[in-house]
């Protein structure tokens, strides 16, 4: 089996070689291959030519939107770029650690799950503001309301999926309401989630963190629409 590892990228310069090297060097079971996968989404601070230049040892592939289109809309673009059997979601930073890849894999790889979310709430270590995490928590609360769910971080962006579910779900979101709607799309058609510990270091918005209180409403008003319409 292939995994291919989706990584949106939008003016990461200070982490995106360090992020490559830590993917690099997972080491996935069973002897799964791996594709890295990035999405360039129009970055302007040296991130592409950094991306150029890694893709020179010919296991990243590089795809670039000429503009910024948002993070949704990179993760599109990779799906459907991607050659994997299972895919991952890994963002650019260093909030996320790839060392993970093992616990969300192996259940997909076993044929015993077809989804599998990191949760950063499930006794892992994390680090995380405190606005974040009540805003996560408000909605993965609201997910589980709404879908009959047993999530506890709907808003991860540690997400595996089976290649062939996901690509069977039709997806619109550009910006960071991509989190819910892939819950919300995949939870109606009668996925079950499993989530799995993940460990998690946070970073502050003078480090790069690009997420905002502005992006809450749009992610509660995305869960309540995806109830009533595909």
């Amino acid at each position: 089996m292939r995994l291919t590892i989706i990584m949106p990228v939008y003016n990461e310069r200070a982490t995106l070689r360090e992020i490559i090297r830590q993917v690099r060097a997972v080491a996935l079971p069973d002897e799964m291959e791996k594709e890295i996968l990035a999405v360039d989404d129009g970055s302007t601070d040296g991130s592409t030519e950094i991306l150029a230049d890694e893709a020179h040892s010919g296991d990243l592939r590089v795809l670039r939107h000429p503009t910024n289109l948002g993070k949704g809309a990179a993760i599109r673009t990779g799906i459907t770029q991607a050659t994997g059997d299972i895919l991952i979601i890994q963002d650019a930073d260093l909030e996320y650690d790839p060392c993970d890849y093992p616990s969300l894999v192996t259940p997909i790889t076993r044929g015993e799950q077809a989804i599998v979310y990191g949760s950063r709430f499930s006794g892992s270590p994390h680090k995380m503001l405190f606005w974040h995490s009540l805003g996560n928590r408000l909605l993965t609360l609201t997910t589980n309301l709404l879908y009959g769910a047993v999530l506890s971080d709907m808003e991860t962006c540690y997400k595996a999926f089976r290649a062939d579910v996901v690509r069977g779900i039709p997806l619109r979101s550009r910006r960071f309401e991509f989190e819910p709607e892939i819950t919300a799309k995949v939870l109606k058609r009668g996925h079950h989630i499993l989530e799995v510990p993940i460990s998690y270091r946070g970073r502050d918005f003078h480090q790069g963190k690009k997420i905002t209180w502005r992006d809450a409403p749009i992610a509660f008003w995305t869960l309540l629409k995806y109830r009533f319409v595909d």
